[in-house]
C-alpha cells in the first residue's frame, strides 16, 4: 500500500501557466544540434558535449558568456519553418509538463535582420503561436520585450509595435537582459506607450540586482508583473508593497542558482515569499541553457523546501491568476487544479 505520508501527486499533471519563457531559450537541445548540423554551424562545446553549460552572472564576464551562448543559439534560426518548429515544440513541452497557458517572451529586434524586419518577424511569430495553440491544445500569447543593453529609443519602437498588436496575440511588454546595465528609469517612456495600450507591464528586476531594482520597476515602469523579482524577499516592507499591489513574481529557481544569484536551490527564498502572501508563478526562463523545463521548477522547489501538494497547487493557481488567459479559460484551469488536488496521490 502507498504510505500517505510519503505519497506525492504527479507534478506533470498539475495544471499550470508558464509566464517566464524566452523565445530562443525555449528551444530543445536536440533541435539546436539538428539545425546547426543542417547549416554546417560549429557550436561551442558548452552547447554540445558539455551541455547544459556551467554558467554564472556574478560579474560582467559571466553574463557576457551567457549572452554569447544565447546569441549562438539564436543564430541557428534561419527559416520560417525553424521559427514555427520552435514555437510548436515549446508548446508541446509545456503541455507535457501540465502547462495550460504559455506566454512566450521575444525581442523581435534580435531576429529582424534575418526575417525582414521587426513587424514581419512579429507577424510570423504570432501566426505560429495561433496555429500551434489550436493544434497542440494549449493557450498561448506573446510578450514583446525590449533589450536594456540597447538605446531606450529602440524600446519605444518595440513598445509601439507591441501596442499595435495589443489584443491580437500580444498581451504584454517587458524589459530583459542584464539588469545591471543602463538606467531602468530611462525606459519609462516606452512603458507608458505600452501602458496606454492596455498591455501587461512585465520588466525583469530583482534578480541580479536587489530590492532597489524592484522598487524602480514599480515606481518608474509601473510593473504589473516582475520577471524574477525574487530578491524582494530581502526587503520585507517592499515585499509587503508588492503583495498589497498584487504584483506577481515570475520566479525561476533553477536559473537563479545557475547564474549564481543563490548558491543552491534551498537558498531560493520561496518559503519567505509564500509566507508573505506573494503571488508567484514559477518559470523555466531558458531551458536550452539551464537544462530544466516547467514541471522541474515545481519538483525542485518541492524537494528543496518540502512543499506539500497543497502548496504546489497554490503556486499553480497563482500562475493561472497572474496570466493573461481570458476569464473562462482561467476559471476552467483553476477548477482542474482543484480536481488534481482531489485525486488521491500514488
Amino acid at each position: 500500500m502507498t504510505d500517505p505520508a510519503t505519497a506525492r501527486r504527479d507534478l506533470r499533471t498539475l495544471p499550470k501557466a508558464h509566464l517566464h519563457l524566452h523565445f530562443t531559450g525555449s528551444m530543445r537541445h536536440q533541435t539546436l544540434l539538428e539545425l546547426a548540423e543542417r547549416d554546417g554551424l560549429t557550436l561551442p562545446d558548452a552547447l554540445v558535449e558539455d551541455w547544459p553549460p556551467q554558467l554564472s552572472a556574478a560579474d560582467e564576464k559571466g553574463w557576457f558568456r551567457f549572452q554569447r551562448l544565447y546569441d549562438v543559439a539564436r543564430s541557428v534560426l534561419r527559416t520560417e519553418s525553424d521559427v514555427r518548429r520552435l514555437v510548436r515544440e515549446a508548446a508541446e513541452d509545456d503541455k507535457a509538463d501540465g502547462g495550460r497557458w504559455l506566454e512566450i517572451q521575444v525581442d523581435p529586434s534580435g531576429y529582424a535582420a534575418r526575417f525582414g524586419g521587426i513587424t514581419e518577424f512579429t507577424d510570423l511569430v504570432l501566426d505560429a503561436v495561433a496555429g500551434t495553440a489550436r493544434e497542440v491544445g494549449i493557450g498561448m500569447a506573446v510578450v514583446i520585450a525590449a533589450n536594456r543593453t540597447r538605446h531606450p529609443l529602440d524600446a519605444r519602437t518595440l513598445a509601439r509595435l507591441a501596442a499595435q498588436y495589443a489584443g491580437r496575440g500580444v498581451v504584454g511588454f517587458g524589459l530583459s537582459n542584464d539588469e545591471r546595465r543602463g538606467r531602468t528609469a530611462d525606459f519609462a517612456p516606452a512603458f507608458r506607450i505600452a501602458e496606454r495600450a492596455g498591455l501587461l507591464l512585465a520588466p525583469h528586476g530583482g534578480e541580479l540586482l536587489g530590492p532597489e531594482s524592484v522598487r524602480t520597476c514599480l515606481d518608474e515602469l509601473h510593473a504589473g508583473r516582475l520577471g524574477h523579482g525574487v530578491r524582494v524577499a530581502e526587503d520585507p516592507a517592499l515585499l509587503d508593497r508588492v503583495v498589497a499591489a498584487g504584483v506577481a513574481l515570475e520566479v525561476c529557481p533553477v536559473s537563479n542558482v545557475a547564474l549564481g544569484v543563490y548558491s543552491d536551490l534551498t537558498s531560493v527564498p520561496l518559503p519567505e515569499l509564500m509566507a508573505a502572501g506573494a503571488r508567484i508563478a514559477l518559470g523555466a526562463d531558458d531551458p536550452l541553457l539551464f537544462g530544466s523545463r516547467l514541471a522541474a521548477q515545481y519538483a525542485t522547489m518541492r524537494a528543496a523546501h518540502s512543499l506539500t501538494d497543497e502548496q504546489l497547487a497554490g503556486l499553480a493557481r497563482a500562475s493561472i491568476e497572474a496570466s493573461r488567459a481570458d476569464d473562462t479559460a482561467r476559471a476552467g484551469h483553476l477548477a482542474d487544479i482543484d480536481t488534481w488536488l482531489d485525486t488521491a496521490p500514488t
